[in-house]
Formats: structure tokens, C-alpha cells, sequence
């Protein structure tokens, strides 16, 4: 009857639910600070390759900001296929966003996407305009494809500040950055990092530090 009842009793104790981040990501603890930075890898990448790596690890060695770099939908095929996974993108994106809230006491997050993953971050805010996301940084962002593929067709839709980040040697990223121009603003920042490609190799650096001084000037909450 004991046992029964010890049983019962565990039964009915009161247990915590714990937000865990989403499968394969690459998490960094920030501690105590209020701020975290999402990130989004290119087409068929991972979470800690160019352009999202070194910036996970500079956002939260120098800023203090928890960063979690996702594993976004990486198949190995033609970028125009990518639009059917933009649902699962989306999901992936809120998961890291519940986690950071829920599990870490986040109060800001800034969203950053590279290439494929900067097309899904601009349409997750596109679709998503009462997300808690308070900025977004795109690098080597292209318009073509329609939505939800077109970062410019994304970003008409979205008004919180933005960051707007290429590599002036990429003709591709040139062009399309160009498309963009007409939505410069106090509140969206266009900026070339001269002399670096697509995915900003030799540049890391500079890359990096545009990025956080851009992020330092938003004000977070800490």
C-alpha cells in the first residue's frame, strides 16, 4: 500500500518543461545578458560555417550575447527548390526564438541571415510582423525568385530596423543590393564590405566588426 501510494505521489508531483534549442544548432551561453543574436546559415550548410561562425562567436565574446546559430534546411539541390522548405525554415526560426525566451530569460533578439538562410529570415519577419525579432541583418541577400525567395519582396513588408550587409566584389550581390536602395532609411542601413565575395572570405573581420557596431548602435536591453 506504501509503494502505491509513493507512486501516486510522484505521479502527481509538479515537474518543469524545459525549451530545448532546436536539433543540430550551435548555442552559446551569454549568462546573465538580456540580448541574443539567432543566426542563418547559406544553402546546404551547417551552423558553423563562413559568415554565421565567426560572428556567433564574436556576438557573444565581445557584446556578451547569447547566440544560436540554427541548422536551417539544407538538402543538397537547385536554390529555386528551397521555397518549399521555407515552412519548416519558419519553424525552426520560432523554435530558436522560444528558446532563447523561455529557457534563457532573453527579453531582445536580432536575427541574422547569410545567403539562403538571409531569404528565410526575411520572410519569417515578412510573415511573422508581431515576432518578438527586434532587428534583422541580412548578408549577401538576392531578390530573384519571387516570395518567399525575394529578400526585396520580404523586405517591403518589414519595419524594424535592418542591417543590409554584401560583399561589393560579388557582382550578384552588388546588383540586387542596389534593387534595395530605395528602402535606406534612419531605420535600414545598406553597407558594402569593399573587396569581399559572397561569403566575405579574407573580410571576416571586417564583416564582423560592421556587424556589431551596428548591433551595439541598436541599444539592446541587458
Amino acid at each position: 500500500m506504501k509503494i502505491i501510494l509513493l507512486v501516486i505521489a510522484i505521479t502527481l508531483m509538479p515537474f518543469e518543461i524545459y525549451a530545448a534549442p532546436p536539433t543540430n544548432s550551435a548555442y552559446v551561453d551569454g549568462k546573465q545578458n538580456k540580448t541574443g543574436l539567432i543566426l542563418c546559415h547559406g544553402r546546404g550548410k551547417h551552423p558553423k560555417w563562413k559568415v554565421v561562425n565567426p560572428l556567433r562567436k564574436s556576438a557573444n565574446k565581445q557584446l556578451g550575447f547569447h547566440t544560436l546559430s540554427l541548422q536551417m534546411p539544407a538538402e543538397k539541390k537547385l536554390w529555386k527548390k528551397y521555397a518549399e522548405d521555407f515552412p519548416e525554415a519558419f519553424n525552426t526560426i520560432q523554435a530558436g526564438i522560444t528558446f532563447l525566451k523561455e529557457e534563457k530569460g532573453v527579453k531582445t533578439i536580432y536575427l541574422m541571415g547569410h545567403s539562403m538562410g538571409a531569404r528565410m529570415a526575411t520572410a519569417f519577419v515578412a510573415a511573422h510582423p508581431q515576432s518578438p525579432v527586434a532587428g534583422l541583418i541580412v548578408a549577401g541577400c538576392r531578390n530573384n525568385g519571387g516570395e518567399p525567395l525575394s529578400c526585396k519582396k520580404n523586405l517591403e513588408k518589414i519595419t524594424i530596423p535592418v542591417l543590409d550587409i554584401w560583399g561589393d566584389r560579388s557582382q550578384k550581390d552588388r546588383l540586387h543590393a542596389e534593387q534595395r536602395s530605395q528602402f535606406i532609411s534612419e531605420a535600414y542601413k545598406q553597407l558594402p564590405v569593399t573587396g569581399a565575395n559572397h561569403r566575405f572570405e579574407d573580410y571576416e573581420e571586417k564583416f564582423v566588426l560592421e556587424t556589431l557596431d551596428w548591433l551595439q548602435n541598436q541599444n539592446p536591453v541587458n
